[in-house]
């Protein structure tokens, strides 16, 4: 989860999909999220086992954004699901064991509640403010992301207005993972963005490591 891509098509401005996942992959992105808001069933489906078949060699998960029909379909690593979406406790008993299940938080209390479940991780929607996602209850911020990781026994994956000038300062706040998706679905070069995101997400780790004697 360290360094996670979600798709968005309207973002790739002529780009192919999967030649740009595979190129952010080959930069160090090391989970992808499928996520397809328009698409009917069948071209969902038919893209995730395309996309499931450029990760495979290079050993990196596929979670399916929301539609657990359609991860069961291709046998996705895991699916992500929000608040508005199916349930974790449905989510969790239809997934097959060894699945990965990821949850957006969004409030004070979702996080709290999410203490719960047996999710794999949560993700804090959004850090910051973002065009790819209007429809939520507040923005995190850095402050908010710390205090996440001080209540939350789960994973903490930040998400939201994510770029090279404010990733190391999320590392530093208390997550886990960064997830974007313009920083590189919109990128004319994909792997270079992916490799300078994961230079942030390095470096932090060393750093850490270095104050704490290792993570």
């Amino acid at each position: 989860m360290r360094l996670y891509l979600v798709t968005d098509e309207e973002l790739l401005q002529g780009k192919d999909l999967y030649a740009t996942v595979e190129a952010a992959v080959r930069g160090g992105v090391t989970m992808v999220q499928l996520r397809e808001k328009e698409s009917s069933t069948r071209d969902f489906v038919e893209r995730a086992a395309r996309l499931k078949q450029v990760l495979a060699p290079y050993h990196v998960s596929l979670i399916i954004n929301d539609r657990v029909d359609v991860a069961l379909a291709v046998d996705a690593d895991g699916v992500h699901v929000g608040q508005s979406d199916m349930p974790y406790p449905l989510v969790k008993r239809l997934l097959p064991p060894g699945k990965i299940i990821g949850l957006s938080v969004e409030s004070r209390e979702q996080v709290l509640e999410a203490n719960a479940y047996d999710v794999d991780y949560i993700a804090a929607s959004p850090v910051f403010a973002t065009a790819t996602k209007t429809n939520t209850l507040i923005e995190w911020g850095l402050e908010g992301l710390s205090w996440i990781k001080s209540v939350s026994r789960h994973p903490l994956v930040a998400i939201g207005g994510i770029n090279k000038g404010n990733a190391e300062a999320i590392f530093q706040a208390g997550a886990d993972g960064i997830a974007v998706v313009s920083a590189i679905i919109a990128a004319s070069d994909p792997e270079m963005a992916a490799r300078m995101l994961k230079g942030f997400n390095v470096f932090s780790k060393v750093k850490v490591e270095k104050l704490f004697g290792g993570i």
